[in-house]
């Protein structure tokens, strides 16, 4: 039943939700390693055996929200906080371009300093001294016309994960000023303007059923996002679930080939957490589907206050050994890093 659901996946693009939570209660694990193996056929279809990285710049880790599960929560007072200057986020820029970055990640907490006017004149002088690169903006929840003001000066992706596409999980992880109602518009909007959007959601956070990932996937079927994040939960010890357990490694890579089967042309990342979580996430991620690799070129004395979970992967201080590093283990499983924007492309006949 698991290998007709999951062929019909490949035909469709997409199941119902009772279809999707049939097929990751009962697939076995040869049905597993069957949708892997057509998630890599089909990454390799559309991207040959391309490997694309970003630049991740973390340039502050002040956040005036309070979400139950992240170490960066406004309640959380052991956290030193910081916040990078558009200089130094123009610094870690040029850095990474030297070293071979075409796509920068701004990502940060939704720091209420980081005005809309302010985001949007570093955009703009991102945009100026790297005319080649992409800019994506991962900084969470904003109004219609403060997206249009950041896509407008030259930001090209938006990164905005939808935590889980059920209402009342939602409300269990988030204060009640927030809303899922809020993030699917903000969401909306974001694909309405013209950002390369991306959504995800975290795999075995507290509440979560399997009836709630299969709500994620059927959202993700028809919303169809052009970068899809996911990654297993992992607990922080200053927040309300720091006694919960991480999240499943092989459902979350389980899922990571589902999500590429309904969307073959996505750009997915194999997270960090994923590689925090198992040594070598980053292989698994990747030979389940994943083509995507973020690589940490934020200044190295603020690495280790950027914490959404414990025990974060850090990697190489100095970002040109990183970066060799990760080109080299890229390498060794027959894939290749690239100099390219690596945008979202139609899908390859």
């Amino acid at each position: 039943m698991s290998t007709e659901l999951i062929d019909r996946l490949v035909r469709d693009r997409r199941l119902a939700r009772d279809e999707f939570e049939s097929l990751l209660s009962s697939a076995t694990v040869a049905e597993r390693a069957y949708a892997r193996d057509l998630a890599v056929a089909a990454t390799r279809r559309q991207f040959g055996n391309r490997i694309y990285v970003r630049g991740l710049i973390e340039f502050s880790n002040h956040c005036r929200r309070d979400c139950l599960y992240c170490g960066l929560r406004r309640s959380n007072r052991a956290v030193e906080r910081y916040r990078l200057s558009p200089d130094d986020i123009l610094a870690s820029c040029a850095q990474g371009h030297a070293a071979g970055y075409r796509t920068f990640v701004l990502q940060s907490g939704e720091d209420a300093r980081f005005t809309d006017d302010l985001t949007t004149e570093t955009v703009r002088r991102i945009r100026a001294a790297h005319p080649d690169c992409a800019i994506t903006l991962s900084i969470g929840e904003r109004s219609r016309a403060a997206y249009q003001r950041f896509f407008d000066a030259g930001a090209d992706r938006f990164l905005l994960r939808h935590e889980t596409a059920t209402s009342e999980h939602f409300a269990r992880l988030h204060p009640r000023s927030q809303t899922l109602e809020t993030r699917m518009r903000c969401l909306a909007d974001l694909k309405e303007i013209g950002f390369q959007s991306g959504a995800g959601f975290m795999v075995g956070s507290p509440f979560q059923t399997l009836r709630n990932l299969a709500a994620d996937l059927a959202f993700l079927a028809e919303f169809r996002p052009h970068m899809v994040g996911v990654g297993p939960f992992l607990p922080h010890r200053d927040t309300p679930f720091r006694g919960e357990p991480g999240g499943s490694v092989d459902l979350t890579l389980f899922l990571l080939s589902l999500i590429r089967l309904t969307l073959p042309t996505a750009l997915i990342p194999a997270t960090t957490a994923l590689s925090t979580a198992r040594t070598g996430g980053w292989k698994l991620g990747i030979e389940a589907g994943a083509n995507v690799l973020m690589v940490n070129i934020t200044p190295t004395a603020m690495r280790d206050k950027y914490l959404l979970y414990d025990n974060k992967t850090m990697g190489r201080p100095d970002v040109f050994e990183e970066t060799a590093a990760v080109r080299e283990r890229v390498a060794s499983i027959g894939y290749e890093i690239v100099v390219d924007r690596g945008d979202h492309q139609e899908e390859t006949a």
